[in-house]
């Protein structure tokens, strides 16, 4: 055991002078890349309700609704956030760019039915 003692107090000395390694999350934000792909955001004035978004939507976590009553075709999009996996071919199919990634990644919760919404 003595053997290894000697070892440890470089590396002990080391560690005392280096910068950690983690980040203090809570209390620091957190550094997002650039192109960080977190929850949805959906522009209904631009949709035109094609649902490319949907069909290619592996998750099957996206669904383009007609919105009733409106004379002039309005829709709106309804997300599964519980089933979506992040991966943006919804966000790279649309033909109108209506649909674009946020920095939103805080999404735990413990209510399953507050992870569907409407956009």
């Amino acid at each position: 055991m003595k053997k290894h003692a000697g070892k440890m107090v470089p590396y002990l000395m080391r560690m005392l002078v280096k910068k950690p390694s983690t980040v203090n999350y809570p209390t620091v934000p957190a550094k997002l890349p650039p192109n960080y792909r977190g929850a949805l955001s959906f522009d209904q004035d631009s949709c035109i309700g094609c649902k490319m978004c949907e069909r290619v939507c592996p998750a099957d976590a996206i669904k383009i609704i007609r919105v009733e009553g409106i004379e002039e075709k309005k829709f709106r999009a309804r997300m599964h956030m519980d089933r979506c996996i992040f991966c943006a071919q919804c966000v790279e199919s649309c033909p109108k760019k209506c649909l674009h990634n946020t920095d939103r990644f805080e999404l735990a919760t413990l209510d399953k039915s507050s992870l569907e919404v409407d956009l």
